[in-house]
């Protein structure tokens, strides 16, 4: 049983570049953190601002309770993306900024669109705009990623030469 505030996940099925299209949406995540899950953040990045664990210091600091760290939605939004190329597709760049507060306890809907694709030096690139909700459907975070998807040419090439 995984610790609280993470769930075991499968990968989606391998996505290749010629199933994509510009306009196509990404698979949503969502994602729950907990208390739990924001100390153990923090103790992963060093980030112990009181805000992310001290209720009575959020709330004297004008806010509602505790908040998300940004840079942990900013990593769920990295989890969205390499779970929608699967195993053998590559994220390439993450960017992230942060518009707004996501509280623990409270969904954090990460979701993509695709924004452009091209072939550049024999990879096959996507280009997502990346946003999070939160549970009344206003962006906390947006930003962009480029990914290198596999290739069915490429696949079938290789199947004919033996490589």
């Amino acid at each position: 049983m995984p610790p609280d505030g993470y769930r075991l996940l499968k990968m989606s099925e391998q996505r290749y570049y010629q199933d994509v299209k510009k306009g196509d949406e990404v698979a949503p995540l969502v994602k729950e953190p907990t208390p739990r899950q924001l100390v153990m953040w923090a103790g992963a990045v060093g980030d112990y601002l009181p805000i992310h664990y001290d209720q009575d210091y959020a709330r004297s600091r004008g806010l509602d309770g505790i908040i998300v760290h940004g840079q942990l939605v900013g990593a769920f939004l990295g989890q969205l993306m390499t779970d929608w190329v699967g195993e053998q597709g590559r994220l390439r760049k993450l960017s992230c900024s942060y518009k707004g507060m996501n509280y623990p306890g409270e969904a954090i809907t990460l979701r993509g669109k695709v924004t452009r694709k091209y072939i550049r030096g024999g990879e096959h690139f996507v280009e997502c705009r990346l946003w999070a909700e939160n549970p009344k459907g206003e962006k906390t975070a947006s930003g962009t990623a480029t990914a290198v998807l596999p290739s069915r040419v490429d696949k079938k090439r290789k199947g004919r030469t033996g490589r």
